[in-house]
């Protein structure tokens, strides 16, 4: 936007978790659809609440109801969404909570770009890929949209007719067989080790 200018908050950040006992950052969870992503994030959510640490899931799903319900599936639209949401996830982060993003993201790319965002404002980013595989993710079909598109309804999922460039150096690989306790251990141990939780 032309003409827009950068405005300082009046409170700096490290002032502001220093009095709120709090620290930011954002746990990315990339993965197929059906992986486990939105499942293991909430109940991120719910361990870190129960223990007074500031978090919010940012799920993908329920942001294309509003902030990205322009946007559609083609490459470009899934790059714009991607964007959007690391920028919403960054502010959350600036402001002392626990940002859980679980959503596809299929382009590596694109959560390169998220981290970025986050690096470049000194903010904590883990990238966590739920490697869960096509044909369980298939298996639960979740949402029903791998019916949909073996019945030629749906086109464009990723893994199955479009493409999904797995991490290639993330931060912890999850949906290896390990139920969802043991996923949320080991998403605090890795987040805990940095900060927010202790």
């Amino acid at each position: 936007m032309s003409g827009a200018v950068w405005h300082e908050p009046a409170v700096p950040r490290a002032a502001r978790w220093e009095r709120l006992g709090v620290r930011g950052g954002t746990v990315w969870l990339t993965g197929l659809s059906g992986s486990g992503k939105s499942t293991i994030g909430h109940a991120l959510d719910v361990r870190l609440t129960a223990v007074g640490v500031p978090a919010t899931v940012l799920d993908a799903d329920n942001l294309r109801h509003g902030l990205n319900s322009d946007l559609g599936f083609s490459d470009a639209d899934r790059s714009e969404n991607v964007r959007r949401t690391a920028e919403v996830a960054r502010l959350f982060a600036d402001a002392g909570t626990l940002a859980i993003v679980p959503i596809i993201s299929p382009f590596a790319e694109g959560r390169d770009r998220a981290r970025a965002i986050h690096d470049r404002d000194g903010l904590d980013f883990w990238e966590v890929w739920v490697a869960t595989p096509l044909d369980e993710c298939e298996r639960r079909d979740t949402k029903g949209l791998y019916a949909r598109a073996r019945a030629g309804e749906l086109r464009g999922l990723s893994g199955l007719d479009a493409p999904y460039e797995a991490p290639a150096r993330p931060d912890l690989v999850l949906g290896r067989g390990e139920g969802v306790e043991d996923a949320v251990a080991a998403l605090v141990a890795l987040i805990g080790e940095r900060g927010p939780v202790r």
